[in-house]
């Protein structure tokens, strides 16, 4: 069966998590009037309801979901229906205690807990294929059911396996991929430390062991673990599929990316889906909101996405759980949305009593009807419903952020030469400049067609492959503007140094190499020289050798005192940039400057603490914009005000903290660079 590309809904999705089988029969019918006036019309269920679904093995009981089911239906509501396979219920640990998965110290762990069991197990990957095709067969043709929700959060809690069924595979996979032994000692270098093999049998898992392990069969294992994951996917889809054409997808956790590679998993999914939460230690969660929100759409390909999870206002498994302020639940909301999502979901409708997460916030709140969180839901489910004509529009981005997934996991691996460089740090840091400067970002690969892109940012691709070297080196040829930061195209897809050393790959787009990689002790800050300019840096130097590169700025002192620190490089019709440190805000600014000039583009000069979006659609463009500060602004803007009905004549009033989504003169879209 083929699927559609989106749910059999009207406008913008919204309603979220719904757990009717904790709470008595009485309260179902109050949760369908309280969600007819929240504006809901879309809720996830069965996704923790294995053990209720098939009380023993091959024994089902659907009788209440048949009731909820109904009525939702009934009430106009549709339903996102999960498979309940990221919590086996406890016969199936009882009756398969060898499935468990084990830890790399040798635990297995075991049932009354969220989570998962060995990926690999066979009894595991039979259970998955015969409840996902159980509800598929029984629900596949319901008309409420309009979208399935496989599983929840691959990668959490377990994404590792350590057992014997995880071990066995391992060797599989392994063969898959190398073919030989021979294949395999050459890409994981074990003729160092005596690693060298002459069987597969010997191959192990890389569990714990005396010393660190060898980083190209780390690296490995990390692409086996998202590959098994991915399978167990595959399985329940195929298993749906047989009965049910609906979309089908799995709620993503792009601020957390637990192990798993998000653009292959987006190919999987029908739709892709992104649960989100604010870090309460972050003072600005609406850049991390939005980095989340981009790669959220990104991985997807830029078509519309659906927020499967936000909170109301505080989480519970956080050190401190801080509660959202008024108005900042819109505000979150609504970035998601502009950013690309046509559905606004929480977890849950209703706040739990019981159980690990009854001090999670819901829609519905223990404190009711009368408590400022309810109230605003209704006024966001009113909001999201003067929205509708927004649906299927797209966002259109001008800068490129490099995001692998790999090159991440290589870089984790232990034994690198300073603790203190952090791809996530390197990302937030330029992604937070370039939200600052108000420009909208795409994430993207470095193998990727980056042609339509003014300018592409690598932050931080610690492993860069030599063809993916030469798709960026061709990009700059072509007129693109390149800049990387440091400690990047260090090694290969196999963790090995690059022939050349450091950044050799780079060299023609850079006209750089660096010789020595420079960190600074803990504490430590180094003076740097950009023109009439002095700002700081820390955590890292380079001693680079320059080719053909103009050196911009220079080290003032520190290990590399009098080298070149920054270098800008004509290469072909374009220009690479190479920042060999850690600069300071100020610093990262000026540098910035300069490079939006060499890709011709314009800042918008944006109120500090406001973040615009367009979304572009076929007759219309929609120009979301959101004062995150609490004085009013003015943007100059002319159209309607969707959420206030409001005629804006060149001038748009915001006020703090409010947000105003305006269809603006349609305008055709810029095309390629």
């Amino acid at each position: 069966m083929t699927s559609p590309a989106w749910p059999r809904l009207e406008g913008i999705a919204y309603g979220g998590d719904y757990n009717p089988e904790q709470w008595p029969r009485e309260v179902w019918d109050e949760d369908m009037r309280l969600m007819r006036e929240a504006g809901v019309n879309l809720v996830s269920i069965g996704i923790f309801s294995w053990g209720l679904l098939e009380i023993r093995e091959g024994e089902f009981d659907f009788g209440w979901l048949d009731d909820v089911i109904a009525l939702l239906h009934a009430n106009g509501i549709a339903v996102d229906l999960g498979t309940p396979t990221a919590s086996p219920p406890a016969w199936f640990f009882a009756q398969y205690p060898d499935a468990r998965a084990v830890t790399k110290d040798g635990v297995p762990l075991g049932f009354g807990a969220r989570g998962m069991v060995s990926h690999s197990a066979a009894e595991y990957r039979a259970a998955i294929a015969r409840i996902a095709g159980a509800l598929a067969e029984r629900y596949g043709d319901h008309p409420a059911v309009v979208l399935w929700h496989i599983h929840n959060e691959y990668g959490v809690p377990v994404g590792e396996d350590f057992s014997p069924h995880a071990v066995r595979t391992w060797r599989r996979w392994l063969q898959e991929k190398y073919g030989t032994i021979a294949g395999l000692n050459a890409a994981w270098g074990t003729a160092f430390w005596g690693q060298h093999y002459e069987e597969w049998d010997h191959v192990g898992a890389p569990a714990t062991a005396p010393s660190t392990i060898n980083p190209a069969q780390k690296l490995d294992w990390a692409r086996y673990t998202d590959a098994m994951l991915r399978e167990c996917f595959r399985i329940e889809k195929d298993a749906i599929r047989r009965h049910a054409a609906q979309p089908i997808t799995t709620n993503f956790m792009a601020n957390q990316h637990h192990g798993v590679d998000l653009w292959a998993w987006a190919d999987e999914v029908d739709i892709v889906s992104d649960d989100h939460y604010l870090w309460a230690a972050d003072e600005e969660g609406e850049i991390g909101l939005a980095i989340a929100a981009d790669l959220s759409r990104s991985v997807g390909g830029g078509k519309p996405w659906i927020l499967m999870e936000h909170s109301t206002s505080a989480v519970n498994w956080q050190p401190r759980n801080v509660a959202k302020r008024p108005g900042e639940m819109a505000r979150n909301s609504l970035s998601h949305f502009g950013r690309g999502a046509d559905g606004i979901l929480f977890f849950q409708w209703r706040a739990g009593r019981s159980g690990a997460e009854k001090f999670h916030s819901a829609m519905l709140p223990h404190a009711g009807v009368e408590s400022r969180v309810f109230r605003e839901v209704v006024d966001l489910g009113a909001k999201l419903g003067r929205l509708a004509e927004v649906q299927g529009s797209r966002v259109e981005a001008d800068v490129a952020v490099l995001w692998d997934f790999e090159s991440f996991w290589a870089q984790d691996l232990e034994w690198r030469p300073s603790e203190d460089v952090s791809h996530d740090e390197r990302i937030r840091a330029f992604y937070e400049r370039l939200w600052r400067d108000d420009l909208t970002v795409d994430f993207a690969l470095p193998g990727h067609d980056l042609s339509r892109y003014r300018l592409v940012v690598v932050p931080s691709q610690y492993l860069l492959t030599a063809a993916d070297a030469a798709n960026l080196t061709a990009y700059v040829a072509q007129g693109g503007t390149l800049v990387v930061s440091f400690f990047s195209a260090v090694v290969d897809e196999n963790d090995a140094v690059h022939p050349g050393g450091y950044g050799a790959v780079l060299q023609d787009a850079l006209g750089v190499r660096v010789e020595e990689h420079l960190p600074l002790r803990h504490g430590d800050v180094a003076g740097i020289r950009f023109g009439d300019e002095h700002f700081t840096a820390d955590v890292w130097q380079e001693d680079l050798v320059v080719t053909t590169a103009e050196v911009r700025a220079v080290y003032t002192d520190g290990p590399a005192e009098g080298r070149p620190a920054v270098t800008r490089h004509g290469h072909g019709e374009g220009v690479g940039w190479y920042i060999s440190t850690r600069p300071d805000a100020e610093g990262l600014l000026a540098i910035m400057r300069e490079v939006y000039a060499d890709a011709g583009i314009a800042v918008p000069g944006t109120p500090d603490g406001v973040e615009t979006i367009l979304r572009r659609g076929d007759a219309a463009d929609y120009l979301v914009a959101i004062n995150h500060g609490t004085d009013e602004v003015s943007l100059t803007t002319s159209g309607t005000d969707l959420l206030t009905q409001a005629e804006i004549r060149d001038t748009l009033v915001l006020p703090g903290g409010d947000v105003a989504v305006v269809r603006v003169a349609h305008t055709a879209p810029r095309g390629d660079r």
